[in-house]
């Protein structure tokens, strides 16, 4: 049986069987080694604990496990598969609606990133527009790689902690 990817609550992620919750929990964020650092740390006793316990996977995280997270998000913007749909979706509603010209822009940035810094744009999209995820886009190209890295891993910081709050349905 699948185990839902929201609303679980501390007490399941505690007790579901290593096999059961790593779905759940690679639909978070998609790193091997965020998600044995979270099975690992069990059990918890609240949230706030989970979430500092993702953290700190992320601040020991190789940039190899870093990259295997990126492979986990879509390129904003651009058509979502089944596998990254769900929290993609809700993350980059404000996407959804924008004009043509700046989902256009958009893409146009991406390819510019990625050729840049070889690897996907992953912003935490949730609550913003496109116009105001084309201009971090902007502001982003011009970082030097070092910095860039810094700020993808924050990035990624915010994105597993909506998407573990989500899980845990808090």
């Amino acid at each position: 049986m699948a185990l839902p990817l929201a609303g679980i609550g501390v007490g399941a992620l505690n007790a579901v069987p290593d096999a059961e919750l790593e779905p759940a929990l690679l639909a978070c964020c998609s790193s091997p080694a965020w998600v044995g650092a979270i099975l690992a740390g069990r059990p918890y006793q609240d949230v706030a604990e989970v979430l500092g316990a993702s953290d700190v996977a992320l601040a020991a995280m190789t940039e190899s496990d870093v990259d295997s997270a990126l492979r986990g998000h879509p390129r904003i913007g651009e058509p979502l598969t089944a596998a990254s749909a769900e929290s993609s979706r809700r993350e980059q509603a404000g996407v959804a609606a924008a004009e043509d010209s700046v989902r256009r822009r958009l893409a146009e940035g991406n390819r510019d990133y990625e050729r840049r810094f070889g690897h996907v744009y992953l912003v935490s999209a949730a609550g913003r527009s496109a116009r105001e995820l084309l201009e971090l886009l902007g502001e982003r190209l011009a970082n030097d790689p070092a910095t860039e890295r810094a700020v993808l891993k924050q990035e990624l910081a915010k994105i597993n902690r909506l998407r573990l709050e989500r899980l845990l349905g808090s």
